[in-house]
């Protein structure tokens, strides 16, 4: 043990007044920054300190030397005392009770780690690297290492992180407040990585409210537990530059894009029925991915959320990988790993409602802060959840901070963003009345739009190999159109009408079918309005609706060709493909976020079949640049039978400058057709690259024999073709 110095005579009261100890011990002191820590006073420096369950404190430096023994001044842990310093810098207190000794390095003692830029960015809006300085992160700080903690509750009358490192003790380690921001901060020295926190924040009424998690954690505990937890940087060692390459260079709306939408929790799972980690995924679900040609998986959210039936669309912590699957780095790799194989890698991602779990950012500091208070703007009558204020700067820059947050840290290949539809409009699911009009007296939330486009500019501005996708089912304009031309700014759109005409028109049965030939021939007429993805998503496999392969008509014979055909009509159709998992081996049972996928269906032959059309699909439409180029240009397409609805026959052509192209050709009836007629742009042979009738597919067999002949009569040049029941064929020239 070092020698103490001598310690000099202090001119000034080094104690604290009987009203600040009782308001430290009561909690409610709203500055103990004022108070604890090390002061100068006059020519000399005092200590003062809480520590519970200490009877004898001595102060020292942070290298072990003493500076001074501190006087008892309340029972329950409160010191002070002259030390000897020459300067403000960081103690430690060796504290004692009876033969227990422990340290305590004092929290009061450190600077602020923020600066005024910190608070001017932040207040601004336009702060891009809040998740670099909010919430919780390991650093060195003025000598000692430990974790700085900051969040966001301007309204709050006193806010302390609490923990497994003090007891919960709200009164340990109270922040400091900086008031040009509203943040509060504190740098908590000794705190280790993988230590469960939350915020005790005290609204302005004096009423602590519940323990509140943090909204900027990294890391969160395993359900039903709901607190935060310290997390290291990320640290994975990035394997994928040619893949960010690519996708940084390329036009996406002409690349092919295939997308596997995958629950995480339920795709597979272990014998004992628990769930896989990222590590075991990545070992399964990628190499699957890749054998099956899909450029793309889709996440479900795996944003942390506590609630396993919302299948993680009721987020409460949007930094945080679900602990569900183990820790953020398994989910590091899981993308490093997908990038290797060229696969990219799309999180479902909700901005637009959170929920009012207690625990979450449902009036956080005491006020609504996060959400509008008039329940007629915050409250979303359709999910009970509360909807972000879209006008709060502050609220705008955390979600705009969450997009990029997952652009950089993770790698991510895209944001397909939830529920647009129900932020773009102020009375979405509301009646005469429980809404209120924007500024013009129109339904249009024009915050929300102005954080749609901001959000794309910012992502597109700094992640250029970042795809977005909107999940809108109304008819806004320029929802995927440039926010320099009017637009919403996104990559993509869901054709939600896509979805629900072709659903509807498959699920008749075939005799009726020519009285809807409309219900496909009609999306044609705006397939170009946007850059569209075709989605066969969850929403249309839960809730009763039954599986895909429930939803066809007739015997079983019939439904798995009814699916067949459909599957290879849409991969023909232009737009980017998206099918959820289990509908690519037509799992018969509706879906369910309690079990595993039906894999053991694959050992029948009409469901291996039926996996082995979607593998080719994917690949046909991958090697033919005419199936992919144009998927949004009108160009790209021409309709070469658009009317015969006596016989369901829709066929097209799919083209692309310098390219062969792809006549498809479907039959919607279960009518074996000999000797059907269709014009084709070439004469000579054309080879039959896809015919979903085929044995292998677990078809009947019929079609081409693998070519047909297209002859110039006087200028028409017709082709004289077998169509098969209720089958999909897919042409194109030999030369």
């Amino acid at each position: 043990m070092k020698t103490p110095k001598t310690v000099p005579e202090v001119k000034l009261s080094w104690e604290i007044s009987a009203d600040e100890i009782t308001a430290i011990l009561a909690g409610s002191h709203s500055n103990p920054f004022a108070v604890l820590g090390v002061h100068q006073a006059g020519d000399a420096f005092v200590a003062r300190c809480f520590i519970p369950g200490a009877e004898e404190v001595t102060a020292m430096t942070l290298d072990g030397g003493v500076i001074g023994e501190l006087k008892q001044l309340h029972a329950d842990g409160v010191f002070a005392g002259p030390v000897s310093l020459t300067k403000l810098q960081p103690v430690r207190y060796r504290a004692r009770r009876g033969d227990a000794e422990w340290a305590v390095t004092d929290p009061y003692s450190f600077g602020p780690v923020l600066g005024p830029m910190d608070d001017y960015f932040a207040r601004e809006g336009s702060h891009l690297r809040l998740f670099d300085k909010m919430g919780a992160h390991l650093i060195k700080h003025d000598g000692a290492q430990g974790i700085h903690f900051a969040v966001w509750a301007p309204n709050a009358q006193r806010v302390s992180v609490v923990g497994d490192f003090n007891n919960w003790d709200g009164r340990r380690h109270v922040m400091r407040f900086r008031a040009d921001s509203g943040i509060w901060e504190i740098f908590a020295p000794d705190v280790a990585i993988g230590v469960a926190y939350k915020f005790e924040i005290r609204g302005q009424d004096g009423v602590l409210l519940p323990l509140k998690a943090d909204p900027f954690a990294r890391r969160s505990e395993l359900r039903p537990k709901t607190a935060s937890v310290t997390a290291a940087e990320l640290e994975q060692e990035w394997e994928d530059e040619a893949h960010l390459k690519h996708w940084r260079e390329t036009d996406k709306r002409r690349q092919p894009i295939s997308i596997y939408e995958v629950h995480a929790a339920s795709w597979q799972r272990r014998q004992d029925g628990t769930m896989l980690s990222w590590d075991e995924l990545a070992s399964s679900l990628i190499p699957y991915c890749a054998d099956m040609g899909f450029t793309h998986i889709e996440f479900l959210p795996i944003t942390e959320y506590p609630y396993d039936p919302s299948w993680g669309y009721q987020t409460t912590g949007l930094y945080a990988p679900t602990a569900r699957f183990g820790e953020p780095e398994g989910f590091a790799r899981f993308v490093n790993g997908c990038h290797k194989v060229g696969i990219g890698v799309i999180l479902d991602w909700v901005p637009a409602h959170f929920p009012t779990d207690e625990h979450g950012l449902g009036w956080f500091d005491g006020t609504a802060l996060y959400e509008h208070e008039d329940p007629r703007k915050g409250f979303h009558p359709d999910w009970s959840t509360a909807i972000y204020n879209f006008g709060r700067t502050e609220v705008v820059s955390y979600l705009v901070n969450n997009a990029l947050y997952w652009a950089e840290k993770f790698h991510l290949d895209g944001l397909r963003v939830d529920a647009v539809a129900s932020m773009l409009y102020l009375d979405y699911s509301r009646k005469h009345g429980e809404w209120i009009p924007n500024e013009y007296g129109g339904n249009e939330n024009l915050e929300a739009v102005r954080f749609l486009q901001d959000l794309n500019i910012r992502i597109y501005g700094n992640h250029s190999n970042v795809m977005t996708i909107a999940e809108e089912s109304t008819s806004w304009p320029k929802v995927s159109q440039p926010v320099h031309e009017g637009g919403l700014g996104f990559g993509f759109k869901w054709n939600m009408g896509f979805m629900h005409d072709t659903l509807s028109y498959m699920s008749r049965d075939p005799i009726y079918r020519g009285h809807h030939h409309n219900e496909l021939t009609f999306g044609l007429l705006y397939a170009y309005s946007e850059n569209f993805v075709l989605p066969l998503s969850h929403d249309e496999v839960v809730h009763g609706k039954g599986s895909l392969i429930a939803k066809m008509p007739g015997d079983d014979w019939q439904k798995f060709a009814n699916l067949r055909a459909y599957y290879a009509y849409m991969w023909g159709y232009p737009g980017k493909k998206l099918l959820f998992m289990g509908q690519e081996f037509a799992q018969w049972s509706e879906w369910s976020e309690e079990k595993a996928l039906d894999w053991n269906l694959l050992q029948y032959r009409m469901h291996e079949g039926m996996r082995r059309l979607v593998r080719d699909l994917n690949f046909t439409y991958r090697s033919k640049p005419a199936l992919h180029e144009r998927d949004c240009e009108g160009e790209g397409f021409e309709w070469l039978v658009a009317d015969d609805h006596q016989n369901s026959v829709f066929a097209w052509l799919r083209k692309a400058p310098g390219q062969k192209p792809v006549a498809v050709i479907t039959n919607f009836t279960p009518v074996y057709r000999e000797n059907y007629s269709i014009r084709l742009p070439s004469a000579g042979r054309w080879r039959e690259i896809l015919n979903t009738d085929a044995d292998i597919y677990g078809g009947s067999g019929k079609g081409n024999g693998g070519r047909v002949q297209a002859v110039d009569a006087g200028g028409d040049i017709t082709c004289s073709i077998t169509l098969p029941p209720l089958a999909t064929i897919m042409l194109e020239p030999e030369n």
